[in-house]
């Protein structure tokens, strides 16, 4: 069986990886979808759809279960978005999602889905990591090393840092 989870994973911290643990017991493969691929370089989006790939296959790398990590950009067609999605991936069998909008898209057209179990949402949120980045604050705790490392070779802290630059005094 063949599962499916998207994610925005901005960044991959431990609470996502806390769900692919869980899911990966449910299920012989996973399929990761990286939702919004094409967005990078804003607040909410800061990282990009490689820096999201290298920040999820380094930390999955000491796990062995089989997985496939695939870019998936948005588009503006929720009535479609199913069979985009079918389009970029491989067959799989059960849809795992805490998106409402998601669930539902896939649930009408038949796909088994399951909500994952959140784990400590208050600080395993890529809002609250980033906002922790932003304000000099620690975060390095919140996702798994590999993370760090990924947003350290890439200055992400500093670009979110300039993201919120202004021009305007």
């Amino acid at each position: 069986m063949r599962g499916f989870l998207i994610g925005r994973w901005q960044p991959f911290h431990k609470g996502h990886l806390s769900i692919i643990e869980e899911i990966s017991k449910e299920v012989d493969e996973l399929i990761i979808g990286i939702g919004s691929a094409q967005k990078s370089h804003t607040l909410n989006d800061p990282f990009t759809a490689g820096e999201r790939i290298m920040m999820i296959t380094k930390t999955l790398k000491k796990y062995h279960f089989p997985y496939y990590v695939i870019p998936i950009k948005d588009i503006e067609f929720n009535a479609i978005w199913v069979s985009y999605v079918e389009a970029l991936t491989p067959p799989f069998d059960v849809v795992y999602s805490g998106n409402p909008l998601v669930r539902e898209l896939f649930m009408e057209r038949g796909y088994t889905v399951k909500r994952p179990k959140l784990y400590n949402r208050s600080e395993y949120s890529g809002r609250e990591i980033r906002r922790r980045m932003l304000e000099g604050e620690r975060w390095e705790h919140l996702v798994p090393e590999e993370v760090v490392e990924v947003i350290r070779e890439i200055d992400g802290v500093n670009r979110i840092r300039r993201l919120m630059e202004s021009d305007y005094y």
